[in-house]
């Protein structure tokens, strides 16, 4: 886990500075210098980009760490890598082009319920590329087992450039539709400083010589589409599915509660970046013993950090929404759902590293599909009744369901499980904190009681984990630092 650790440490801290800046325009920059209608627009705009970012990439951030550590000569590796910088513009090209032909058709249809959606549609489509290219270069660069960079730009780079932006806005130095258009040239030059970051640290040679397996990169690469976008779907399609039900300014509440939930998963996406190439790693060499291994660690090491940031959310909480605008408060109940499952996400570990670099992707992939269209189902049976909370619920079936079946098939085909008796001591722990800290308050600002109480909860929980040794690598880890 030495790399692991090194490299997700660091990924952890840039992660989180990213949220930061986020929490600072999520609560308090868009609800103060936008309107709820344009702040409604941003989110659906960036939720639509993120759904259909995996087919304009066609599977090559996936592809390219699945088969890289199998090329063993300089010019079959060469072939590979110009094959996955040029596959994405065969589906780009199309894409676009239809998009040309049919922009009244699908502009017409997207805003139905909002008439501003179809102001914004080729806003999304450069995100959207700009997205499928960044993930392209930031899988470049995995694979060199650099992941640092890569994530800090990607945590971010974006996040400072709406910031920016939004203070420009604020100060009328740029009006809104030079804002909308800023957050688009933020993505494309993202995507542009990850490419001089990947090419720096090895430099393509373009070559177009033949490529063993190529029948099976490119099935892979197609398939993962809909890997990438069964993953993409379950995290944005709730939003996307909002502005066709109920009134754009509904989504901004919406995209407060899930951003603040979203906290939870920053060590497993942190993680994450090292886990791929790993996982990937262990199984083209079919060493399931360390594949085992660093499954159980990881679900340890994550349920205990993000167990840890799951309780001080729940805990806080209800002071959080006296801070920011009362009509925002609309979302706590989504706060609570969207947390549960994130929670559940953390849980399984290098379970996605496993299954995408895996030969079992396939039946993954249709079991995947089937959830997206419970998903979609539930969300057209949830959203008309509940609104955003129906939105919320429909996500957390959803969500719980696929990580279920794919928990089930992990330790069917590896017979290698995540859990240890460690897994429900934290568990009991984190009810524990529940139970302790979400029902009282110090009679302070919400601020100060914020500060106090995550302290508070903060060395309580830490004690316990420490005390009791629930994790080697975070023990030793704390002790060297110490020191």
């Amino acid at each position: 886990m030495g790399i692991v650790a090194l490299q997700s440490f660091k990924n952890i801290v840039s992660t989180y500075l990213g949220f930061i800046i986020g929490a600072i325009n999520t609560l308090f920059l868009y609800t103060e210098f936008l309107s709820d209608e344009y702040y409604g627009m941003v989110g659906y705009m960036l939720s639509l980009a993120y759904v259909i970012m995996p087919l304009m990439a066609f599977g090559v951030h996936n592809t390219l760490v699945k088969f890289y550590s199998s090329f063993k000569t300089r010019i079959s590796l060469n072939s590979f890598l110009t094959l996955m910088l040029l596959l994405p513009i065969s589906i780009i090209v199309p894409i676009v082009a239809l998009i040309c032909i049919g922009y009244e058709v699908i502009g017409d249809f997207l805003s139905q319920r909002n008439s501003i959606i179809k102001g914004y549609l080729w806003h999304t489509i450069v995100i959207a590329i700009a997205l499928a290219y960044f993930e392209v270069f930031f899988a470049w660069a995995k694979v060199q087992m650099q992941t640092v960079f890569g994530n800090f730009m990607k945590e971010v780079f974006h996040r400072v450039g709406t910031m920016v932006l939004l203070f420009s806005l604020y100060f009328r130095f740029i009006d809104l539709e030079q804002f909308m258009t800023g957050l688009a040239i933020v993505y494309v030059l993202r995507m542009l400083v990850m490419k001089m970051y990947a090419f720096s640290i090895r430099w393509p040679v373009l070559s177009f010589n033949r490529i063993n397996g190529l029948n099976n990169i490119l099935k892979y690469s197609f398939l993962i589409i809909i890997a990438g976008s069964i993953a993409t779907i379950l995290l944005d399609v709730d939003k996307v599915m909002l502005g066709q039900y109920i009134d754009i300014e509904q989504i901004a509440y919406y995209n407060v509660a899930v951003f603040i939930s979203a906290v939870i998963a920053v060590p497993q996406r942190a993680m994450h970046q090292i886990l791929l190439p790993m996982s990937a790693k262990y199984l083209n060499e079919r060493d399931f013993e360390s594949l085992g291994d660093l499954y159980k660690k990881s679900s340890l090491n994550l349920f205990i950090v993000s167990g840890l940031i799951f309780l001080l959310i729940i805990s806080n909480i209800n002071q959080l929404y006296r801070i920011i605008p009362e009509e925002f408060s609309g979302g706590l109940l989504v706060v609570f759902i969207i947390s549960a499952s994130k929670l559940y996400d953390a849980l399984l570990g290098s379970n996605n590293a496993i299954l995408f670099n895996s030969d079992y992707y396939r039946i993954v992939l249709v079991l995947g599909v089937v959830l997206v269209i419970l998903m979609v189902l539930l969300n057209i049976i949830f959203i008309p009744r509940f609104g955003i909370n129906g939105a919320g619920i429909a996500t957390f079936m959803a969500v719980f369901a696929y990580n279920t079946v794919k928990l089930y098939f992990v330790y069917r085909k590896f017979k290698i499980f995540p859990f240890t008796m460690f897994t429900l001591k934290i568990g009991a722990l984190i009810l524990l904190g529940v139970l302790l800290f979400y029902f009282w308050d110090f009679p302070f600002h919400p601020f100060i009681n914020i500060i106090l109480k995550s302290i508070i909860l903060t060395v309580f929980y830490a004690y316990i984990v420490l005390k009791f040794n629930f994790s080697d690598d975070i023990s030793k880890a704390v002790s060297r630092y110490i020191k």
